[in-house]
């Protein structure tokens, strides 16, 4: 069972690049994976049955007692084979619903595939924590899943409308299990059951979880989600809102309720909700006009019945329960499919567009009313042998003096007779000839016959809920192993005749009553009136939302008032404040200060404070980036006088990077401060400048002072090599012992590019100079082997017979440059030195783990390369050095990163945990390799990343906005 779990993961990760050659039938692929599971199931079903139940366990996270731990008793097993059976049956089915097209294809087919592996894992788990994991993982793909046209407003409003409620639902769920692992002792669903706690907090638990159930099931008052997700391609329609992802809140309330159901809360809960949501919604499907949102109410109103009869908790209701749930799995996802084929070849669900469909094409008008049949409970089908098993539980429980038996069973006979009602309405809308107002026929609506293979999976659905009423004691005999282990002792076994018994009466009377309804709403046309109340719950939901938007839109609009100089003041004054009350209420100040360590801080202290307060004074912009530089540039020495090389070397390239980097961006700004807008309050600011200063002085002096123990640091040397197998602590430090902060720092690296390349790339995350430089000839992408080009029409220089056999340029983005602006000392330095530093950069990733160096130093030198790229040949040279994306360096970057993180976790080991290959190897010697070196690669990517993006935006992109600035100029000047 873990490895089908683990196929389906990789599966997932695979499809994509299949559908590019594939096409639509990487759908045959897909459907490999749960059709394995499916076949892993039947295979082991005796053991189900008779037992010993399988089971696999691994352990995870050991301090946490979590394990990947998977169980598969009779009830997991019914699951299993809806999830993996229907999956692999909608799979085949997308097979021809997607002929033709291929725009996405290769997501949705991942998507849909890890979706039934999340499922598959949800109804096998075993462990209460992992059983949430897989309840998230199922909203979040969902959500990708409902919103795969995502181009349509109404596919992300209704993708975002799930994802919100089945979300938050799981999360009020986690606080349950997390109670009930802590009071129970163990995270073992079959433990926690088996020991079946009670009490007072176990009874908050219940009702956290019961939450949990209602928003996945989509019961009242939070079922709006689901018709809603209406606006998901049909085949996820038939899957997750008929077969798998509502069927996990059913699995919840059948999962707990034979252990909890005689708790206070439980049966109260889950029998009002159920019967109003089955009354209250089947109501509404009556007055659709829409085939899948009259199948998405009818959803709703079923889930209702099933929550009911299920979360009873009784024996015989078990019983009932989980054939009505294998009943709902088949009808309901034939018909959606159904719809889907109807959808497709019509391009219309509309049940007033839709005459004499049924005449034409009377297979599918068949296998349909035999799944109307079975919704109804109508015989020979399974859904009329599941409907008198629950009559009969939930009658003798009321007889037996239970008031929520009786209220039970009033509100399940009145919902199976508006099933009957709506069942009857989509057949009719659907598949009959309509009549106009003066009782004549109108005329047929045209048929295409559909694609060979497109009711295959429909017809094997709706033909397996018919023989499920035919071979109904078998069935007894599997689903009784899930019925035992519920409260109480049952008589009732699954059979398609008791004789007259009372249940056979009441099916009568819905029968008759739903007939009688139908009838009733299309002669009085109540049917046509719209909503059953005025206010209904996504009024709720959406008035909800509004109001925190407009809240949001508010607060922004009073704190964000463009203002940087507010911002960082606010900040300053903050963390005044904060460390001004800490540093005044302490008992004791500890001061232990030396005059200097070494003679060159004399030197360089000074230096440093003066650059510090010119700075503060100069009244040009560069002037005062220059100075700070000074600072900065300070420090280095510092470091490398303190015997820090590896800080020296990433400071001093820090400072020249952002030097830089403030040099492109002051191309934009006025040259002197307060040209255009003049500092105001300039006295508050300097105030707050030295309090700022006192204050962070203040805390460093006492904090350096205050050690009275012997710092841990003292023992990195040792611990680095033992540990981490370096003898570059820094570096090992990094990559290693504190490989967590490292991680953070690079989100924080990724998010400061995604930042500063959205404020510049104001239409589109990507830049064009890619694409631009591509347009160039082939020998002008080769450096050193280009000519000069000449500027042409569209704007890209190309060769020409004139100018061939003049000498070649050193850099192709130089040619694109103006004569003032070239250097050709320059080019040629550049073309040399290039490939020397990109060496230099690896050397210093690789030696980083001994020696000076590591991959945040490796990194800066090849962005600095790339730096003498960019000012030597122009942003036309920056996309030959660098074609690639920066994002895509980022992403891969912060992926291997995270990898070394992730990686030990699948091996029972902690986070980060290194691995050490070492080797003789003849004429090299003994080797070592640690994988914190792929961390260290990570890190490499993500600085390149970072000054690829900032040159990009800063750089190129600022340069093209210059040029189409003064070229309108020009046309401007030209035409006046």
């Amino acid at each position: 069972m873990l490895v089908l779990l683990a196929m389906f993961a990789g599966g997932a990760l695979l499809l994509p690049v299949l559908a590019k050659w594939l096409g639509a039938r990487v759908f045959w692929v897909a459907a490999l994976f749960p059709l394995a599971a499916l076949v892993h199931a039947v295979v082991v079903s005796p053991r189900v049955i008779d037992g010993p139940i399988p089971f696999e366990s691994y352990t995870w996270i050991g301090p946490l007692d979590v394990a990947l731990s998977m169980r598969m008793d009779t009830l997991s097993w019914v699951m299993t084979l809806v999830v993996t059976g229907v999956g692999a049956l909608v799979m085949l089915y997308c097979r021809v619903y997607f002929r033709g097209k291929t725009s996405g294809l290769g997501r949705f087919s991942a998507v849909l595939l890890a979706f039934a592996g999340a499922m598959y894992g949800l109804v096998l788990t075993d462990d209460a924590v992992m059983l949430v994991m897989f309840w998230e993982m199922t909203s979040i793909l969902s959500y990708l899943l409902i919103g795969h046209y995502h181009t349509r407003a109404a596919s992300r409003r209704a993708a975002l409308q799930a994802l919100l409620v089945t979300t938050l639902g799981g999360l009020v769920m986690f606080v349950g299990v997390v109670i009930l692992v802590v009071v129970a002792g163990t995270t073992s669903l079959s433990g926690i059951l088996e020991l079946a706690p009670t009490g007072p907090l176990v009874d908050v638990a219940l009702v956290l979880l019961l939450v949990g159930a209602v928003s996945k099931s989509a019961l009242f008052p939070l079922h709006f989600w689901l018709p809603g997700a209406m606006a998901a391609p049909t085949p996820v329609s038939a899957y997750l809102h008929a077969a798998a992802m509502v069927k996990a809140g059913i699995y919840l309330l059948a999962r707990f309720a034979p252990a909890f159901a005689e708790s206070d809360p439980w049966r109260p809960v889950v029998v009002t909700l159920g019967v109003v949501t089955m009354i209250l919604v089947g109501v509404q499907a009556l007055r659709e006009t829409d085939l899948k949102r009259i199948l998405a109410f009818g959803t709703v109103s079923q889930l209702g019945f099933i929550s009911t009869v299920i979360g009873f908790g009784a024996r015989d209701t078990a019983l009932a329960g989980v054939a009505l749930l294998l009943s709902h799995a088949l009808f309901k996802s034939a018909l959606f499919l159904v719809v889907g084929v109807i959808d497709r070849q019509l391009s219309t669900r509309d049940i007033d567009e839709l005459s004499g469909v049924g005449r034409q094409a009377p297979t599918m008008a068949a296998l349909s009313m035999v799944a109307v049949a079975t919704m109804a409970g109508l015989p020979p089908t399974l859904g009329f042998v599941a409907k008198e098993a629950a009559f009969t539980a939930l009658l003798d429980e009321a007889l037996a003096g239970d008031v929520w038996g009786l209220i039970a069973l009033v509100g399940v006979v009145l919902g199976s007779a508006l099933t009957l009602a709506y069942g009857i309405r989509f057949v009719w809308g659907a598949f009959w000839t309509k009549r106009d107002a003066s009782g004549a026929e109108r005329e047929q609506t045209h048929w295409p016959d559909p694609p060979l293979g497109f009711l295959t999976s429909p017809l094997i659905l709706a033909s397996l809920a018919l023989a499920g009423g035919l071979v109904a004691p078998l069935l007894d005999d599997v689903l009784s192993g899930y019925a035992d282990t519920a409260l109480g002792e049952g008589r009732y076994h699954l059979a398609l005749w008791h004789g007259l018994e009372p249940a056979l009466l009441l099916s009568l009377l819905t029968i008759v009553a739903g007939a009688g309804v139908f009838w009733v709403a299309r002669r009085t046309g109540w049917d046509a009136s719209g909503r059953v109340l005025r206010i209904q719950a996504a009024d709720v939901y959406y008035a909800t939302t509004r109001t925190v938007d407009r809240l949001s839109v508010a607060v922004t609009s009073l704190t964000q008032r463009g203002s940087l100089p507010l911002y960082v003041g606010t900040i300053f004054v903050v963390f005044v404040a904060a460390e001004g009350t800490v540093l005044l209420a302490g008992h004791e100040w500890r001061v232990a200060l030396d005059a200097w360590q070494h003679p060159v801080q004399l030197a360089a202290a000074p230096l440093m404070i003066a650059a510090g307060i010119l700075a503060v004074r100069a009244r040009k912009r560069y002037t005062g980036v220059v100075l700070v530089s000074v600072t900065g540039l300070g420090m280095v020495v510092l470091f490398a006088v303190e015997g820090a090389p590896d800080l020296a070397l990433t400071q001093v390239l820090v400072e020249a990077i952002t030097l830089i980097a403030f040099a492109l961006v002051l191309r934009r700004l006025p040259s002197r401060l307060g040209s255009h807008n003049d500092s105001v309050a300039p006295v508050a600011r300097a105030v707050l400048a030295i309090a700022v200063g006192i204050t962070m002085a203040v805390v460093a002096v006492l904090a350096s002072s205050a050690r009275i123990h012997e710092p841990i640091s003292t023992a990195w040397g040792e611990m680095a090599y033992e540990i981490g197998h370096g003898r570059n602590i820094v570096n090992v430090a990094l990559v290693d012992l504190r490989g967590w902060d490292t991680m953070g720092e690079l989100s924080v690296l990724v998010l400061a590019a995604t930042g500063v390349a959205s404020l510049v790339f104001v239409t589109h995350r990507s830049d064009t100079l890619r694409s631009t430089t591509r347009k160039l000839p082939r020998a002008a992408r080769k450096a050193g082997r280009t000519r000069p080009l000449v500027e042409t029409t569209d704007g890209i220089r190309t060769e020409t017979s004139a100018n061939r056999d003049r000498p070649r340029a050193w850099l192709v983005g130089g040619q694109r440059m103006s004569r003032e602006a070239r250097s050709i000392l320059l080019e040629v330095i550049v073309r040399i030195l290039f490939h020397t530093i990109i060496v230099v950069s690896l050397y210093l990733l690789f030696a980083g783990h001994n020696l000076p160096g590591g991959g945040f130093a490796g990194g800066l030198v090849a962005g600095m390369a790339l730096v003498m790229r960019y000012i030597a040949g122009g942003r036309y040279e920056l996309g030959v050095a660098a074609p690639g994306d920066a994002g895509q360096l980022l992403g891969i970057g912060m992926v291997l990163a995270v990898g070394t993180a992730v990686v030990p976790l699948l091996f029972g080991l902690d986070p980060l945990t290194r691995g050490v290959w070492e080797a003789d190897l003849p004429l090299v010697g003994h080797v070592e390799f640690v994988t914190s070196t792929i961390f260290d690669i990570g890190v490499y990517l993500v600085v390149i990343g970072l000054v690829l993006d900032v040159l990009r935006s800063l750089g190129a992109e600022v340069d093209r906005q210059l040029r189409t600035e003064k070229d309108a100029q020009e046309q401007t000047a030209v035409t006046r």
